[in-house]
C-alpha cells in the first residue's frame, strides 16, 4: 500500500500490494484487493470489492454496492453508478475454473454508467459515453454515446457535460451548458471546440 495522503473508513479492508492516490476516499465496507491501483481524488462507496490487479484513474466515482472485477480499467473521470454491474467472464461455470480466461474491459475517460446497469465483458465503453440506469451493455461503445435498454442500443449522442446533444443537417452540435461544439460524419462524434 502507499504512504500517499488518503481516506479509509475504519471498516474498509485494503490488502497489501495496493497505490492509492492522494485525497482518496474508500468508505463503509469496501474491500480493495491485492496490487490494484487507485488514482488521485477517487470516491469509493459503501460495500464496493476492487478486485485484484484493477486500475481505477484519478477522478473515479464510484458508487455503493459495485463489484469491479480483475480485467476492468477505468481511466479519469469515470462514474460507476449504485448496484452496477461489470463481468469478466463470459460463459462462467462454477465447476470449472477459468481465472486464465478474464475479459478485459476499459471503461474511457469521462465515460457514466448508470445505476444496475451491466456491462457483458470484453465491451470496451468510449469516452464521455453515457450507459442509462438498467442498460445491459453487450456491444463496443462509442466515444459520446448514449445507451439504454436490455440489450442496450443507442438513442443518440451526449457532450462532455452529460447533455444530449442535437445535431443540424450539417452534423454540428453545441452542449446548452458548457457551449462546446462537436460534429458528427460517419457514425462517430468528434469535439471541435
Amino acid at each position: 500500500m502507499s504512504d500517499k495522503d488518503f481516506f479509509a473508513h475504519e471498516t474498509a479492508v485494503i490488502d497489501d500490494g495496493c497505490a492509492i492516490g492522494n485525497g482518496t476516499k474508500i468508505w463503509h465496507f469496501s474491500h480493495i484487493m491485492p496490487d490494484c491501483t487507485l488514482g488521485e481524488k477517487c470516491n469509493i462507496g459503501q460495500n464496493v470489492v476492487v478486485s485484484p490487479r484493477v486500475t481505477l484513474g484519478n477522478n473515479v466515482k464510484v458508487q455503493n454496492n459495485v463489484s469491479i472485477y480483475t480485467g476492468v480499467v477505468c481511466e479519469d473521470d469515470v462514474f460507476l453508478g449504485p448496484s452496477m454491474v461489470f463481468t469478466n467472464v463470459i460463459n462462467p461455470r462454477s465447476a470449472i475454473n477459468r481465472r486464465n480466461e478474464y475479459a478485459s474491459t476499459v471503461v474511457k475517460q469521462g465515460a457514466s454508467i448508470g445505476a444496475n446497469a451491466t456491462i457483458v465483458c470484453g465491451n470496451d465503453i468510449g469516452k464521455y459515453a453515457f450507459i442509462g440506469a438498467g442498460a445491459v451493455v453487450t456491444k463496443i461503445v462509442p466515444d459520446y454515446a448514449l445507451l439504454v435498454g436490455n440489450p442496450a442500443k443507442q438513442i443518440g449522442w451526449v457532450g462532455e457535460y452529460g447533455h444530449r446533444l442535437e445535431f443540424n443537417d450539417r452534423g454540428k452540435a453545441v452542449c446548452p451548458e458548457s457551449k462546446q461544439e462537436y460534429q458528427l460524419a460517419d457514425n462517430k462524434v468528434i469535439r471541435t471546440k
